[in-house]
């Protein structure tokens, strides 16, 4: 009771504190393509700016996450539906589970008033003051239509902005085995668990970003130059939103974040500007429990019995008078888990629990805003360092010094190679299980948890100095491969194998971006010159190169000379017209290529075939292999399968094979069809788009290249273009819909206004105050 006591004096200290300040008050400038300029005195009154602002465009979205992560989508909605939970769709019920027993509120209420910085505590509470504000200026009957007179949008709490802060941290950890947790049940119960694996969700985040920071040694200019390009969903909460944050003074930062998450995610202000790709470490490890051989709920560690925790979870649901209830199980780790695909099964000798480093971490908000008010890349190392507050992002920065940043420190458990081998669990699943990067620990030790360390934030997570980090002059690059080759001449290695692979396969991704740095650098790449600025980079991103393409094009023709037409699905395919159309492909993803979509279904089976490359992968040429086609015969005809296989997926959905790409790849706007250019990352693609062949429309982006921006500086600040390829608002009714999704279709920029001169120079300038 004393420490609830302490935790609620705290939070009345920040209210009161906000209160004594004065009336929330904001002003809100929109530029061009509705980005906001908040200008606020305090930091309670940004927080309040910044959630109206956001609220403006994107309420429904937010509402619904609000609902999701208090574990209420089934009572609003019922359990046929689905939502996006860790970058993949979940039931609503069983999203409904996990929340209302993942998430600890008491032990984030007192982390947030007990170790959270005063500003930031004003900042969570003016953005819960700003968006009930909003709620109550707009009328239920006026709201955008996917939300209006819902009963399910409603004020929000302190309580709902942890929740979501929660959900954002353990999106690469506890929520990625979010159903591997609620269908863990002991043996002979009933269970639907008997199809799950390893979640998907671990191998996923490879689709994800690039960020290159460039120093002075490379640069025209001799100041940095940043390219962030992250790859992150283009529906649901995890969308980037473009603002524009500013105390006098105090802070002054410009860039995107995401709902519910108050300042800034990636972004720059005058002297620096940074962006995050998702990283190879591992968040979490699985311990495997020795159990009572007479109770399976019990388990021993070191000798001792130790009862798990039994938690039965209520879930109302819509039209239905009883809640369904579902019993969960956890231990000293963290909750038990099941994945009997993976061998990861719950019987009467043994069970899995996993522990999670990003539980109950508030670290991020404040490391966050420490970086927003950063002046250099070395404080941003200190930060992340000190703070060990991202959760599962590298960081890739450069300032006006001429300093590029590559640093993979986030919240990874401290557990070294050596221990995985010495507690290594009976079972022999680990330390790497399957063949997939999931570690797993003798649970039934009591030594093999995860060492404390000096310097760590949180016992038992890896110190940050420990962690890779570089700071160069020449150029960092990352694409979601380990810290290995962030400079593709000066490879790094010695971490645990937890923090990331060294000597292995690079993505496609990565090995286009350290190929097109090179040139560039060499002056190789038809540009001018060999230096890099702005103009350069723009360049080398929207090349639209597939590499894939690049690298098995030549070899193609071999596989389509003539012989017998694959079978698909009884049915002899002709795939004469197919080879034409391949090798007359550009091998690029522009509007007007004519060829992209059949390469794209050809690549998705064809990169499966074993050992298909004609030069294997080399760990001392990592960039350049592997490459070609084999040409046996064996091989051959899995290739003219693979292409025939393409053909018929294309011709069930409608989309012509000789289609230019404009045509085929599309966002739909409401009546417009607007061409996306770009493609797969997994073809190597920097300008990635993952999308779905929907029949009758095409290919659908909904997840890839999202808020892009270019950086350097000058004397009186940041030079800044960026485009935020979905747009601002997810109304359809509103101005910015879909203003920059056409914008980006023909490749234009936002030259983002930062200084006072420059947004007052604006022509689409409106500003309001708001207030309460």
């Amino acid at each position: 009771m004393r420490a609830l006591a302490s935790v609620l004096a705290a939070t009345l200290a920040v209210s009161a504190t906000t209160a004594t300040a004065g009336v929330h008050r904001a002003e809100i400038t929109r530029t061009a393509y509705g980005i906001p300029h908040v200008v606020a005195k305090d930091w309670a009154s940004l927080g309040f700016g910044e959630a109206y602002a956001y609220a403006e465009d994107n309420l429904c979205m937010l509402a619904d996450k609000v609902v999701t992560v208090a574990g209420e989508r089934s009572a609003n909605f019922g359990t046929d539906g689905v939502t996006t939970i860790s970058f993949v769709e979940q039931p609503n019920l069983e999203s409904d589970v996990f929340f209302r027993s993942a998430i600890d509120l008491p032990t984030l209420r007192r982390n947030f008033a007990t170790k959270a910085s005063p500003e930031y505590r004003a900042l969570v509470a003016g953005y819960v003051a700003g968006y009930n504000k909003f709620l109550a200026d707009r009328a239920p009957s006026t709201r955008p239509a996917a939300c209006r007179d819902a009963a399910w949008v409603r004020p929000i709490s302190l309580d709902d902005m942890l929740r979501l802060n929660e959900e954002k941290s353990v999106q690469a950890s506890g929520g990625a085995w979010l159903r591997q947790t609620t269908g863990a049940v002991p043996p002979g119960a009933p269970t639907k668990t008997a199809s799950l694996g390893y979640p998907a969700e671990l191998e996923s985040f490879g689709l994800g970003s690039n960020g290159w920071a460039f120093g002075r040694d490379v640069t025209a200019n001799k100041s940095g130059v940043l390219l962030g390009n992250p790859h992150f969903p283009w529906e649901g909460a995890n969308r980037f939103y473009e603002m524009h944050l500013t105390i006098p003074g105090k802070l002054d930062v410009m860039g995107v974040t995401i709902g519910g998450a108050p300042g800034m995610s990636i972004g720059f202000n005058k002297d620096v500007a940074w962006t995050h790709t998702v990283s190879t470490d591992r968040h979490f490890t699985l311990a495997e429990l020795t159990l009572d051989p007479t109770d399976p709920t019990t388990y021993l560690v070191d000798g001792k019995p130790m009862k798990m925790t039994v938690r039965t979870i209520s879930v109302p649901v819509k039209g239905e008078a009883t809640p369904r209830t579902r019993t969960l199980y956890s231990t000293i780790y963290g909750p038990v888990v099941t994945a009997p695909q993976a061998g990861l099964k719950w019987t009467a000798k043994s069970a899995y629990a996993l522990q999670d480093a990003n539980r109950d971490n508030l670290r991020g908000g404040d490391a966050w805003l420490a970086i927003s008010r950063a002046k250099s890349v070395g404080e941003i190392r200190s930060i992340i360092i000190r703070t060990l507050g991202m959760p599962w992002v590298n960081t890739i920065a450069a300032d006006r010094n001429g300093d590029a940043l590559y640093a993979d420190v986030t919240s990874t458990p401290n557990v070294s190679t050596d221990k995985l081998k010495i507690c290594a669990p009976p079972s022999g699943l680990g330390p790497l299980a399957a063949g997939q990067r999931v570690f797993l620990l003798d649970g039934a030790r009591a030594t093999c948890t995860w060492d404390k360390a000096a310097g760590a934030a949180t016992p038992g997570l890896m110190p940050g100095a420990s962690m890779p980090s570089v700071i160069r002059t020449d150029y960092v690059a990352n694409s979601n491969d380990s810290y290995w080759l962030a400079n593709g001449s000066a490879p790094v290695t010695g971490q645990p194998a937890i923090v990331g692979p060294t000597g292995t396969p690079q993505n496609l991704r990565t090995r286009n971006g350290l190929l097109a740095i090179a040139a560039r650098l060499s002056g190789k790449d038809g540009l001018p010159g060999n230096k890099v600025d702005p103009a350069a980079v723009k360049a080398m991103l929207y090349r639209n190169s597939n590499l894939a393409a690049e690298l098995v094009m030549p070899d193609l023709g071999t596989a389509c000379a003539d012989g017998p037409a694959p079978v698909v699905a009884d049915k002899p395919v002709d795939i004469r017209r197919a080879c034409e159309i391949l090798t007359r492909w550009d091998r690029r993803m522009d509007e007007t290529s004519v060829g992209p979509q059949l390469f794209i279904e050809f690549w998705k089976d064809a990169e499966k075939i074993p050992g298909v490359w004609a030069t294997p992968f080399d760990a001392a040429d990592p960039i350049n292999t592997p490459r070609g086609l084999k040409s046996d015969a064996a091989t051959t005809a899995k290739l003219r399968q693979a292409l025939a296989n393409a053909v018929s997926r294309l011709n069930a959905a409608n989309v012509a094979i000789d289609a230019p790409w404009g045509e085929v790849q599309v966002a739909t706007r409401g009546g417009l069809r607007i061409p996306v250019h770009g493609g797969e990352g997994s073809d190597g693609v920097l300008n990635a788009q993952q999308a779905k062949l929907v029949p009758g429309i095409g290919l659908v982006p909904y997840h890839g290249s999202s808020y892009i921006q270019v950086v350097t500086f000058d004397a009186k600040g940041p030079v800044v273009d960026a485009i935020l390829t979905y747009s601002q608002s997810t109304d359809p009714d509103s101005p910015h819909f879909a203003d920059q999704t056409r914008l980006h279709a023909q490749k234009g920029w936002v030259t983002l206004p930062f200084s006072k001169a420059a947004i007052a120079a604006n022509a689409a300038k409106v500003t309001k105050v708001v207030s309460d």
